[in-house]
C-alpha cells in the first residue's frame, strides 16, 4: 500500500468514524470501544487492514478531533474507550490541544473531562436525556472498576467518641472505660 493510499484510507475511515460516533452520541451514556469502532469503520468503508489497531486508529481519530473542532461539534472521540478498562486513550490529549485547553493532570481528571465531553455530545446530537438534562458519567467499565476498588478498601477504624483513640476489638475504650 503506497503512502497516498494510506492517507486516502485514513481520510475515508475518519469520515466513517465521524458518522459512527454521531450515531453513538444519539444514545445517552453510550460509548464504543476502539475495537468496535475499527471494525465498524472498516465494514462501512469497505477498506480493510491487517495493520494492528493501535498503529492506525490514532491518526484516524486525530482527524475526527480536528473535524469536530472545525465544525463546532463537541469532541466525539470522548465516546471511544478501551475494551479492557473503559477509559479513553492517551490520545485524548489531542482533544484538549485542539481546543486550546491546558492538559489535564492524571487519569482521573482525564476521565472526568471525557465524561463531561460525552454529556455534551449526547446533548448536542439529540440523545433522549432524563429530566434535568442528564449527568456526566464515567464509562461503565471504568466506573465499575472504581466501585470494585472502593469495595476492597477497609472501613476506617472505630474511634472512641470521647478521646478519639482507636477502639480495641471489644469496642470498649481502654482509656475511658
Amino acid at each position: 500500500m503506497g503512502q497516498l493510499n494510506v492517507q486516502d484510507n485514513r481520510e475515508r475511515w475518519a469520515e466513517e468514524a465521524y458518522a459512527v460516533l454521531v450515531d453513538v452520541a444519539r444514545t445517552y451514556h453510550a460509548v464504543i470501544t476502539y475495537k468496535e469502532l475499527a471494525e465498524e469503520i472498516q465494514e462501512r468503508s469497505g477498506i480493510r487492514t491487517q495493520v494492528l489497531l493501535h498503529n492506525w486508529i490514532g491518526p484516524v481519530l486525530g482527524r475526527v478531533v480536528r473535524e469536530a473542532h472545525r465544525r463546532g461539534d463537541p469532541p466525539l472521540t470522548a465516546l471511544v474507550v478501551h475494551t479492557d478498562d473503559g477509559m479513553v486513550g492517551l490520545g485524548y490529549k489531542e482533544v484538549l490541544e485542539t481546543a486550546g485547553q491546558p492538559p489535564v493532570d492524571g487519569v482521573e481528571e482525564r476521565e472526568r473531562h471525557a465524561a463531561e465531553a460525552r454529556l455534551t455530545c449526547y446533548r448536542h446530537f439529540g440523545a433522549t436525556l432524563p429530566a434535568g438534562g442528564g449527568i456526566a458519567a464515567l464509562a461503565p467499565k471504568y466506573q465499575a472498576a472504581i466501585e470494585r476498588r472502593r469495595g476492597h478498601t477497609e472501613a476506617p477504624p472505630r474511634v472512641c467518641a470521647s478521646c478519639f483513640v482507636e477502639l480495641p476489638v471489644t469496642g470498649v475504650c481502654d482509656s475511658c472505660g
